[in-house]
């Protein structure tokens, strides 16, 4: 809906409009709204919604890149396909990019590079930013760079919380008598794990396995199994089945964790949940309690050998544990592994600031922020001169 109200706004200014997802699920799922919100609007206009993707037949993308190239298309959804060197835009006025964390800078700077034509080509988009669970280096961002953040706090209507619970690998056969009861009851789970198939590098639950052991467990029940290395069709027809209720349990990788809408759904199981990132954590949590029914989220975790989770593993499942709300989760996350560089493309990481410190210089930033805008406004040339000095190239990474 924010991506709809501000693509409208930038449309009705004659500029055109340009919506990535990480995932052609999502993808899809956003063409179809946005096209049925805007098409309508845009037909008074003789423009269109455009739809880029990879696997597109070369005939149906030639007439997509046109109606790009043209300005005919007004708004345009896709996945990465949408930064490919061959999609030239007439007049970008605003770039959106949804599930931000799924894209690393360099992506996201290349859509903000794809500028209007002709006399407009010195203009750069605006960039629209959506996320649940923002990267560090973007939160950190927020704090102390020229990034604007809304935040939309309430959970939409008919929504329930999730009950989290942390259960030890060696409590594996519980969680599967408690699945089976919970499906007996008309439930649908999910079930994730960190591989496809097994592997000789990686002591690890793998999906195909636990796809069949499952399947075992649970007589007479359909059990599904959904992975990035299936047939586009054949994955079409597992989220079909799945979204109708004939499959019951999907056994996935974390191709679900985005895009995913089923609010039936309320068991969502992860194997191995030490080995995720919090914002893969809590994005996958986020496929259950999407409906009235009330959902809970298992995180299975296996210790070492020393028979301990590692820190940084415990502080992230200790966060799953004690907060729903992705925004304390990024900062969490921010916390755990560092806000990465501000200047380069790493997203984590120590931030690697040659004079100042995050923690300890508060008052400076305060002061920065303040003295910034009067310095651009009355010694432009000086102001250019300084970021040219401190920056050089490196100032296009604090664009995305």
């Amino acid at each position: 809906m924010v991506a709809a109200l501000a693509s409208a706004r930038a449309i009705d200014a004659r500029w055109q409009c340009a919506l990535m997802a990480p995932t052609e699920i999502l993808a899809r799922q956003h063409f179809a709204k946005l096209v049925d919100w805007m098409q309508p609007l845009l037909a008074e206009r003789g423009q269109c919604v455009a739809w880029l993707v990879g696997g597109q037949k070369k005939k149906e993308r030639a007439a997509m890149l046109a109606r790009i190239a043209s300005g005919e298309a007004a708004l345009i959804v896709g996945t990465h396909a949408v930064i490919q060197q061959q999609v030239r835009f007439a007049r970008l006025g605003l770039a959106v990019i949804d599930e931000q964390h799924r894209f690393g800078v360099a992506q996201r700077l290349a859509l903000r590079q794809k500028r209007a034509a002709g006399a407009d080509a010195a203009l750069e988009p605006h960039l629209l930013m959506m996320t649940a669970t923002p990267i560090p280096r973007t939160l950190a961002m927020s704090y102390y760079a020229d990034l604007d953040v809304s935040t939309i706090d309430e959970l939409p209507p008919g929504r329930t919380p999730i009950v989290t619970r942390l259960v030890s690998e060696s409590r594996r056969d519980e969680v599967i008598a408690r699945l089976a009861h919970q499906v007996g009851q008309g439930c649908q789970a999910y079930w994730v794990c960190p591989l496809i198939e097994e592997s000789e590098a990686l002591d690890l639950r793998n999906a195909t396995t636990t796809h069949a052991e499952l399947a075992q467990a649970l007589a007479g029940v359909e059990v599904a199994l959904l992975h990035s290395r299936m047939p586009v069709a054949e994955k079409h027809a597992v989220m079909r089945r799945f979204v109708q209720g004939q499959v019951r349990v999907l056994v996935s990788t974390t191709v679900i964790e985005v895009g995913v809408d089923v609010p039936s759904a309320s068991l969502m199981v992860i194997e191995h949940a030490e080995r995720f990132g919090l914002s893969q954590l809590h994005q996958l949590r986020g496929r259950v309690g999407r409906g009235a029914a009330a959902s809970a989220c298992v995180l299975l975790y296996a210790a070492g050998e020393s028979g301990h989770v590692g820190e940084s593993a415990r502080e992230r499942l200790k966060a799953m544990v004690q907060t729903s709300d992705g925004f304390e989760i990024a900062r969490r996350d921010l916390e755990i592994r560092g806000p990465g560089e501000f200047l380069g493309s790493r997203q984590s990481g120590d931030a690697l600031l040659r004079f100042a410190d995050l923690a300890t210089d508060g008052a400076l930033l305060d002061w920065a922020h303040d003295v910034a805008p009067r310095m651009l406004a009355r010694h432009p040339a000086l102001a250019r001169e300084h970021v040219e000095r401190w920056l050089g190239s490196r100032a296009e990474f604090l664009k995305a």
